[in-house]
């Protein structure tokens, strides 16, 4: 079980960086540096959204209208952190 749980720690971590990938590549694309019609940097913002936006968007929904200010991104990744240090870790002391 601990294994599994670790396993689950690790797919978190992963996962944290996907939405850190997503923030980086989506400002590069606002700011012009790389070109959003490239089919390559296309297909790798299409993989990344289609990763990210079912976790995203109920946090969005959630969130008041901030104008261009998007911090749902900044809400799931403490999230995933306090999964990875509270829940995680309690889960793993009831299992032992």
């Amino acid at each position: 079980m601990l294994e599994l749980l670790q396993f689950i720690s690790y797919l978190i971590t992963l996962y944290t960086y996907v939405v850190i990938a997503v923030v980086i590549v989506s400002w590069l694309m606002a700011f012009g540096v790389i070109n959003a019609y490239n089919p390559m940097v296309r297909s790798i913002w299409q993989g990344l959204n289609a990763v990210t936006e079912p976790l995203l968007r109920p946090i969005r929904n959630a969130l008041p209208n901030m104008g261009g200010l998007d911090i749902s991104p900044v809400i799931l990744l403490l999230l995933c952190y306090f999964i990875q240090t509270v829940i995680l870790p309690n889960i793993a002391k009831a299992v032992v």
